[in-house]
């Protein structure tokens, strides 16, 4: 970590370590530190504000404010900023952990484990998730494959996912947050892919679903966090969820993804991502 960084006695960090690798990041500060902070994380990346705006996907005027001084940063923004930044410094791992858009990114908890944040609420719904605007995004990804890290397993987007995931019985049961977690889901399908864990295996009984599951069921486990935001519009912290991804095994031998079930939110939200 470089020297001076921390510019207050008044800040409080917790970094939790593995193998001199940093991460996750926790900071209590004042609005006068957190424009010290931004400052200095800046001139360690060697960009200047334009560049440094550009970079984090952040209007240039806003980070111009932040650092004068005139309006305070959200201090969770502040917390993923310097987590990215000290990631790619320890690990060099920041170009593969961000999506192109900077809308989706995979950072990890102090256990070590992936969560993929989706940074954008693309469905909202006030009272209910429109189902068919998802399922017609989901389209996008047929004929598409990606590949499990844990176990190198191809994972490919058949003609029935977009239909099932949007319409299946466990969509319809949702409600709520829980409903506006899965939909946003949507947004992150190769990543959630990529990120899956835990892998279990079952058969198909009574042959239901014919040769669309021919050689049997996988479920994997996936976290995923989406941002909540206050009265303001200003993003307040993010809600992670758990869901299972529910794959079929086809007779080509292909494994297809089938649906992203049992969405449920975590009773508390990893450190650093408050």
């Amino acid at each position: 970590m470089p020297a001076g960084f921390f510019c207050s006695r008044k800040l409080e960090v917790a970094i939790w370590k593995k193998c001199d690798k940093i991460y996750s990041l926790s900071i209590k500060e004042t609005a006068v530190e957190k424009k010290e902070i931004l400052l200095k994380l800046r001139q360690e990346t060697g960009m200047n504000r334009r560049e440094f705006a550009e970079y984090f996907g952040i209007p240039y005027r806003t980070v111009q404010e932040w650092e004068l001084g005139h309006r305070e940063m959200p201090g969770y923004l502040l917390r993923l900023m310097y987590y990215h930044e000290k990631t790619k410094e320890k690990e060099q791992l920041l170009p593969k952990m961000q999506s192109e858009d900077g809308k989706i990114s995979i950072v990890r908890d102090v256990d070590g484990k992936n969560i993929v944040i989706i940074n954008d609420i693309r469905f909202r719904g006030k009272r209910k998730i429109k189902w068919d605007e998802v399922e017609k995004y989901l389209r996008e990804y047929v004929k598409k494959y990606y590949e499990i890290e844990a176990y190198s397993d191809k994972i490919y987007i058949g003609k029935d996912f977009p239909d099932e995931f949007a319409h299946s019985r466990d969509s319809e049961k949702l409600s709520g947050a829980n409903a506006k977690a899965k939909a946003n889901a949507a947004q992150a399908i190769g990543e959630l892919i990529r990120t899956a864990t835990n892998k279990s295996m079952s058969e198909d009984h009574e042959n239901k679903h014919g040769t669309r599951a021919q050689n049997g069921w996988y479920r994997y486990d996936v976290r995923f966090g989406i941002p909540v935001y206050d009265q303001n519009e200003d993003l307040e912290r993010y809600n992670i969820y758990t869901v299972k991804m529910l794959v079929r095994h086809d007779a080509d031998g292909k494994l297809y993804l089938y649906d992203i079930i049992r969405t449920k939110k975590e009773t508390s939200t990893p450190s650093g991502l408050l």
